[in-house]
């Protein structure tokens, strides 16, 4: 009976040791499951979120991607729900992202404020870290053909302002988010005094400039203006041309990545591998690689791909 007792005792003590041990080699595995990252679905969104990925696994970081993943809000509801770990997002969108804070009026028409406004709430209410930002400034802008331009004296948003009020006929294809938000056509309209009716305007759901644009190059229903961005490169190949905000309407708006605080305390590593290649992404350089994209025909991949490695930050 002593020696069952004693074969009892050590396959209870295997036993134990084994579990301990599958208990242990859990512990890596969940560490090692990676993280997942999504973007929104315009051009930029294409670019900066397979450079992020490459970034990323080049150190040694399992990803998951979900680039695509949706609109701004289907984006961040990924990111706060945890579907997601990390986006690509831009400064400027602060106040409609974190809700039930007010932010200081303007504040956001200064990069460095309106950045460390944004990173401290983001922080404070939802969990969610801010990287550092690109120096780049990614805000809406308006874009007509060239022909137009040349042929109205078209320069500026002012003078834009002028040709609508005149009674002249101005179609434009735009975003709903950008008809909806305070930073997008009411800003426009409210500093350049003037104010577009329905008709004037051609909402397609999604937020992506390629779109909007190659429709006002192509005049689809009627169309001679698109919603763009500040880093579009593909204008001067659509035949278009960006009119200057000379009175300043939209806020500074800042590349950066965001990522759930969980998620960064799992891969402390991530702001030394991301922050250097940000701290590259300026206006010129953006728009060179997004005409890559809609003009060249790449794929966003493989233009990120192209781009860290021309800068060494992938062999």
């Amino acid at each position: 009976m002593a020696s069952i007792t004693s074969r009892a005792k050590l396959m209870l003590a295997l036993i134990t040791m084994a579990l301990s041990c599958a208990a242990a080699g859990a512990a890596p595995a969940a560490a090692d499951a990676g993280i997942t990252i999504g973007s929104k679905i315009d051009t930029e969104a294409s670019l900066l979120c397979p450079m992020v990925r490459l970034a990323l696994e080049a150190n040694g970081i399992k990803v998951k991607e979900k680039c695509g993943t949706g609109a701004t809000q289907v984006v961040r509801k990924a990111l706060l729900e945890g579907e997601i770990d990390v986006y690509p997002e831009y400064s400027g969108n602060a106040p409609y992202l974190i809700k039930n804070v007010k932010f200081e009026p303007g504040i956001f028409k200064d990069g460095a404020k309106g950045y460390a406004a944004g990173a401290r709430a983001d922080l404070e209410h939802n969990q969610i870290v801010w990287l550092k930002p690109a120096p780049a400034s990614v805000s809406y802008g308006l874009a007509v053909p060239q022909k137009l331009a040349k042929a109205e004296n078209l320069v500026t948003l002012a003078d834009l302002a002028r040709y609508i009020n005149a009674g002249k006929t101005f179609k434009v294809v735009v975003s709903q988010e950008f008809v909806d938000r305070d930073d997008g056509l009411k800003a426009f309209e409210k500093v350049y005094g003037f104010k577009l009716k329905p008709a004037q305007l051609i909402i397609l759901p999604g937020g992506n400039t390629a779109q909007t644009e190659t429709a006002a190059a192509q005049g689809i229903s009627g169309a001679n203006a698109a919603m763009a961005y500040t880093t579009d490169g593909q204008l001067p190949a659509l035949g278009l041309v960006a009119l200057t905000d000379n009175a300043g309407a939209v806020d500074v708006s800042q590349p950066l990545l965001t990522i759930r605080s969980a998620a960064l305390k799992r891969y402390p590593r991530i702001p030394a591998i991301i922050d250097p290649i940000f701290a590259t992404l300026d206006v010129a350089t953006l728009s060179r690689l997004n005409a890559k994209i809609v003009v060249g025909g790449q794929s966003g991949a493989k233009v990120a791909e192209q781009y860290l490695k021309q800068k060494g930050f992938l062999k």
